[in-house]
């Protein structure tokens, strides 16, 4: 005990990652029984379970946004993170010093006796013991992979929401739309509001719901909203006219709406417009600098390389587009990478490290012959590459993995 009080936390994280064989061991028997002996089941405040292919951490941060706006005291917790460790447990968004994280690595050290947990399992359980300990009045608990056996869900939610469903991760998730369905479902509870934000839901969705008890409200059926020039409307159990637009994804806007006005707390409108207006998420349609314009996103799937391709479309760009790529090789690479054909004038295709890394070969392979690309050995020598050969006029897009983002974050970070 006394050992594990000194480490620093890069003493622990190096730590975590040596304790347990492999880094993804889904399943809540071994995390729930921790959870229990800590008793972090059920929180003693208003929780909401973020669930999704895409889309989990833009809609925390416009709730987050929202509620903040209304005078709540807000936690957050998200995956993965981007620059620090300490990004991924935030109350108003705020992160926490390293010794608070060190303390709860230290209660989740004492708790599991014998018991292996993965990084993510006694990241989570640390977590959850901070915002315990801070007493927020809404936790806004992202899920990580899945739902269903995520470590997350060993928490009792009092509203569980999807954002989206795509295929991904389908070693464990399953190679169809209604097989990951299912696992995302997994987040809702009997009695309890479960919210479905996905516009094309597989049949399974509704099923699911139904089989836990959950009290379904789906996007297009129990609530919508009505995208206008400059605005939006939204109709659910409330409505709301002539909302700002954020700059975070619409479509998770609406779906936030009907959690946060299923939670059963006072929400003015005045915290709506302002929470909306005010959102932002690190690696989202983040723009760096102008002239060339430069704009870093986490798309790492198909389904967030199209939206990222449709907000493309939507920024004028006179001079050439220069893509930045590095990806893990057990993503679609050529799937993500084709929802841009005919934006990106040239390709800079950066190897990334680590074992599930692509090398800028296998991203060329996945690119095909046609399409000009030039291979890298990191991320940042593509993107000085890049930006050498830009031109005021031009824009730098980089995107592919939260790794490649990060790389770039880093290299500006004041």
């Amino acid at each position: 005990m006394q050992q594990s009080q000194s480490r620093s936390l890069v003493d622990w994280l190096s730590y975590l990652e040596q304790i347990h064989p492999v880094n993804i061991d889904m399943g809540l028997d071994r995390v729930g029984a921790v959870a229990r002996r800590m008793g972090l089941t059920r929180l003693p405040f208003k929780v909401i379970t973020v669930a999704g292919t895409n889309g989990k951490g833009s809609s925390c941060a416009m709730a987050a946004s929202i509620l903040m706006a209304a005078g709540y005291r807000v936690g957050v917790y998200s995956s993965p993170h981007l620059l620090r460790f300490t990004e991924r447990v935030r109350i108003n968004g705020q992160e926490l010093p390293d010794c608070d994280h060190c303390a709860a690595f230290t209660e989740v050290e004492a708790a599991r006796g014998e018991i292996a947990l993965t990084f993510f399992e006694f990241a989570t359980l640390a977590g959850l013991w901070l915002f315990r300990r801070a007493a927020p009045d809404v936790l806004l608990l992202e899920v990580g992979l899945g739902g269903r056996l995520d470590a997350t869900n060993v928490v009792d939610s009092d509203v569980a929401m999807i954002t989206s469903i795509a295929l991904d991760h389908c070693d464990w998730l399953g190679d169809t739309r209604e097989a990951v369905a299912v696992e995302k479902a997994g987040v809702y509870r009997a009695g309890k509001p479960a919210i479905s934000g996905e516009p094309n839901p597989p049949a399974t969705i509704a099923s699911e719901a139904a089989h836990l008890g959950a009290c379904l409200r789906q996007v297009g059926v129990d609530f919508s909203g009505k995208e206008h020039e400059s605005s939006w409307d939204y109709q659910g159990l409330n409505q709301w006219r002539d909302l700002p637009k954020p700059a975070l994804p619409l479509m998770n806007a609406v779906t936030v709406l009907a959690a946060l006005e299923s939670l059963g707390l006072p929400l003015p409108e005045s915290a709506i417009r302002d929470g909306l207006a005010n959102a932002r998420l690190a690696g989202r349609m983040q723009q760096l600098q102008s002239a060339p314009l430069v704009i870093v996103d986490v798309a790492h799937n198909p389904h967030s390389a199209a939206y990222l391709a449709a907000q493309l479309r939507k920024m004028p760009c006179t001079g050439m587009r220069r893509a930045v790529v590095g990806m893990l090789k057990d993503k679609d690479m050529a799937g993500s990478l084709a929802e841009l054909d005919g934006l990106i004038g040239e390709w800079y295709l950066a190897s990334l490290t680590g074992p599930r890394a692509a090398t800028a070969a296998q991203l060329a392979a996945a690119l095909g012959e046609s399409r000009p690309a030039r291979e890298f050995d990191d991320v940042s020598a593509a993107y000085q590459a890049a930006l050498a050969a830009s031109s005021p006029d031009d824009m730098v897009i980089v995107f592919g993995s939260f790794y490649t983002v990060a790389d770039i974050l880093a290299g500006v970070a004041v």
